[in-house]
């Protein structure tokens, strides 16, 4: 039997797992497309490439699996960039496959011909890149770009042929396709070690969990241990953003509280946790600078990254997870004075917690104004998916309208919630929230900002066609919110002169909705917001809930930031968040 280069792709794709992929289509790529229908591969067209990347990246954030990206010769190629590079900076497998010029053209001036130069690009965005010039070795690349994305530090790669060597046929008994080409076990980690991070521990009178996002690779049968271990210890946890809900359910109120008691733990476990800003680095005020670091992580070039390993352990975070429980149980007698000082910690945690969240807090808790405080929207919205729609994911999106609402939600489950990583990258949230329905089949909120919206509003035709539940609550305040208001902080004489480039329209958004084929509604009071949701959940259409609320309302991290991340007395948070100028209280 005949085969084209596309179809050997798909081939190879099916046998690693993939069951569908995002792409944006383009001449040179259609026999890797039809391949992917022959071969029972779902195909996802969507607007702009790089939304399709994002996708792939929130699917294998919310799955645990690589997510897949076909982008046409060069132009769609350089659109991927921004995909990859948050895809990097989250550590997630993410594949971008593209066709080149034919290799006839190199050179010569043709239409798209960058030469070997793609790869030369993306290499510098990606784990690993691979030019591909027999049409026979597809299938051996395609499972070397999964072995070289699911590493000690996954992340995405790319794959790219000239477009005569996708079309080219071969007979598809002379190909070899990989047989059992990857593992997928997790390193466990050195028995010394974990019996010496048990003994810490067990010594510890304020132990604190830190898990990371990269946990998530890593996590498989781990669940169960860090529930267990944190409630023998009375460990409190602090879980990122992609970790939330991957070993224990937020609900439980040591799940959610770990944040604010970083600093007054004796020792702290980070978990498969990059030590960066999230973190502070490690330092004070957020971190106990007396505190003792057991640090365990797949890759070995993150442990001692900005702070000192006590202890540090090369393994995946499900397998440590197992190890460590077993050790301490093999130890822990829980006399009852051990019991009792776990008792008092998770009380103290508890109040720790507490006054860590006062100003997020005070935010949520504002009083009901026109136009609405952008924290009680957020809290309004966290109110439905808590009580409402436990199970819905999030995709989290914006300045401070993705603060806001990562504060003001909980997490039950693995995958529930994706939010950009340490880049920052906004814009992100159509294309997160495509993923997350693909990936867990359940309703999607997704929350953003006006500013954050703009960047792939096409992709709402995209969700449609593909009867995506996906629900967009927009927080507009007509403005890029965070720089605008870190702007009139920190740089009074600039403002004094007038905003510049900070300030947007109050646009109709949801009409963009309706246009596309989905469901628009514009919310001005807070005691509508839900009955909009629960109206356009019911439409069954992706929609777009357009919320005015009012600007001059930073969060605490912008007011941090605006202040060159200085810390602030309590009197001048409180100054922030009195602010009630042009506010009329209803």
């Amino acid at each position: 039997m005949m085969v084209d280069g596309g179809r050997l792709f798909a081939r190879q794709l099916k046998r690693e797992g993939v069951d569908h992929i995002f792409t944006l289509c383009g001449g040179q790529i259609m026999p890797l497309i039809y391949g992917c229908r022959e071969e029972g591969i779902e195909v996802i067209d969507v607007r702009h490439e790089n939304a399709g990347v994002y996708a792939a990246d929130a699917y294998a954030r919310a799955s645990g699996k690589p997510g897949v990206m076909l982008a046409t010769v060069t132009p769609g190629v350089m659109q991927t960039m921004q995909g990859l590079f948050e895809a990097r900076a989250a550590g997630s497998p993410v594949l971008v496959i593209s066709a080149s010029v034919g290799v006839d053209d190199f050179d010569t001036g043709a239409e798209q011909d960058m030469g070997m130069d793609t790869i030369a690009i993306l290499r510098s965005n990606t784990l690993w890149s691979a030019k591909i010039f027999e049409t026979e070795r597809i299938p051996e690349y395609v499972a070397k770009a999964f072995r070289q994305m699911l590493g000690a530090a996954p992340g995405p790669v790319y794959l790219e042929t000239p477009v005569n060597v996708m079309k080219a046929r071969v007979e598809s008994n002379a190909v070899l396709f990989p047989q059992k080409s990857r593992t997928f076990a997790q390193a466990f980690g050195d028995p010394a070690l974990i019996d010496a991070a048990a003994d810490m521990l067990l010594g510890a009178k304020r132990p604190v969990l830190a898990v990371g996002d990269a946990a998530v690779f890593t996590a498989e049968g781990g669940r169960a241990a860090v529930t267990a271990l944190a409630d023998r210890l009375g460990m409190p946890v602090y879980a990122a953003t992609m970790a939330r809900g991957l070993f224990g359910s937020e609900d439980d109120a040591l799940f959610r509280i770990g944040e604010g008691a970083l600093c007054e733990a004796d020792v702290i476990v980070t978990l498969a946790a990059a030590m960066n800003f999230r973190l502070n680095n490690g330092k004070a005020p957020m971190i106990n600078e007396k505190a003792r670091f057991i640090q365990i992580h797949p890759d070995a070039r993150m442990i001692g990254f900005n702070c000192p390993a006590d202890i540090g352990i090369v393994a995946g975070a499900g397998a440590a997870a197992r190890q460590l429980l077993e050790a301490v149980r093999a130890r822990d007698a829980r006399d009852s004075s051990a019991s009792g000082d776990r008792r008092t910690w998770a009380k103290r945690a508890l109040d720790l917690h507490a006054a860590y969240r006062a100003e997020w807090d005070a935010g949520y808790g504002f009083r009901n104004t026109l136009p609405m405080h952008p924290a009680r929207l957020a809290a309004e919205v966290g109110k439905f998916l808590n009580e409402e729609a436990p199970d819905w994911s999030v995709a989290a999106d914006g300045g401070d309208a993705y603060e806001w609402i990562l504060r003001a939600v909980r997490a039950r489950e693995p995958g529930q919630i994706v939010g950009y990583a340490a880049n920052g990258t906004i814009g992100t949230g159509q294309g997160f929230a495509m993923g997350l329905w693909r990936a867990r089949g359940k309703p999607v909120l997704e929350y953003t900002g006006d500013g954050s919206i703009g960047f792939h509003l096409g992709e709402f035709d995209t969700m449609a066609r593909f009867g995506m539940r996906i629900i967009c609550v927009v927080s507009n305040d007509a403005q890029w919110g965070m720089v605008k208001m870190a702007e009139t902080m920190r740089n009074a004489d600039a403002v004094q002169k007038g905003y510049i480039a900070t300030t947007l329209a109050e646009r109709r958004y949801e009409k963009i909705a309706e246009a596309l084929g989905g469901h628009g509604e514009y919310v001005e009071d807070i005691k509508d917001v839900i009955p909009a949701i629960r109206r356009a959940y019911r439409s069954g259409k992706p929609s777009i809930v357009n919320v005015k609320v009012a600007d001059g309302r930073p969060c605490p991290f912008t007011v941090a930031y605006g202040c060159g991340g200085r810390p602030l007395t309590r009197e001048e948070i409180a100054a922030y968040y009195a602010k009630d100028a042009t506010s009329v209280e209803k």
